[in-house]
């Protein structure tokens, strides 16, 4: 299977300003994130940033950077600038991987490509993992999708879907057995031509809604497969606290 990796990064960032370049372990943020790609089986692993300073800490420690436009408003966007500019196939698998998530296990990089290459129908693929805890189910800063037992998404949200009516009637403290919750896990396969119809799109209803970039997708008619995750991904790094943490886990 042929694929490639696109790590999106940006310099601005209003809890934790300049992220990718956070030291970690004596290394920058974007580079653990960049070998971490480099142990899947990516043809291709490729930093995205507009910002010169990413640029040189990419460079510095070896690796692929793509400068792009300043303009984007999304991480997708970004994405598929490159895929143009690396005239990547519109049948091509493109796997985006955040770049604030120094722990993305390699094997849900290869799961994620390998999930949509084996969907025909779909041009998106992402993954999720169950949610076990009531206090995470009404998190909205933890995103829901619920799937067809075929595995396709029906929808993503900030709320707590499904609603398990009767058992949250008599008890919300708990989520009731065989709810199967699940918690979407932001790492997406796209094949480039879904990419080059993403970018002429206006934003959804849905989407502003939720500030869900992935409801854009379905709001249009398109099929996004979902799987669960084959390991357990660690949360971005998105404040001074969750680098701190990192950090220590790491000394240790």
């Amino acid at each position: 299977m042929d694929f490639h990796v696109v790590i999106p990064a940006r310099y601005a960032s209003s809890r934790l300003p300049g992220k990718p370049l956070a030291e970690i372990g004596g290394k920058p943020m974007i580079q653990h994130v960049y070998q971490r790609a480099q142990c899947s089986g990516a043809r291709t692993v490729v930093v995205a940033t507009d910002d010169r300073r990413i640029e040189a800490a990419v460079k510095a420690f070896g690796g692929t950077v793509v400068m792009t436009s300043e303009q984007h408003v999304s991480g997708t966007d970004r994405l598929q600038e490159v895929a143009v500019r690396l005239a990547f196939a519109p049948q091509a698998i493109v796997v985006n991987v955040q770049g604030d998530e120094p722990l993305i296990p390699p094997e849900v990089i290869d799961q994620v490509a390998a999930l949509l290459a084996a969907c025909s129908d779909a041009s998106v693929a992402t993954l999720s993992e169950p949610i076990d805890r009531a206090e995470d189910f009404f998190d909205p800063a933890i995103v829901k999708v619920v799937s067809t037992a075929g595995g396709r998404a029906l929808y993503f949200s900030r709320a707590p879907v499904p609603w398990p009516r009767d058992a949250f009637a008599a008890d919300k403290s708990r989520l009731p057995a065989g709810l199967n919750a699940q918690r979407h896990i932001g790492i997406y396969a796209y094949r480039v031509a879904l990419l080059n119809r993403f970018v002429t799109w206006p934003v959804a209803p849905l989407e502003a809604s939720e500030s869900l970039e992935q409801l854009r997708v379905i709001s249009h008619g398109e099929t996004i497969a979902v799987a669960p995750a084959v390991a357990a991904v660690p949360g971005g790094i998105d404040t001074p606290a969750d680098l701190q943490r990192l950090r220590q886990l790491l000394a240790q």
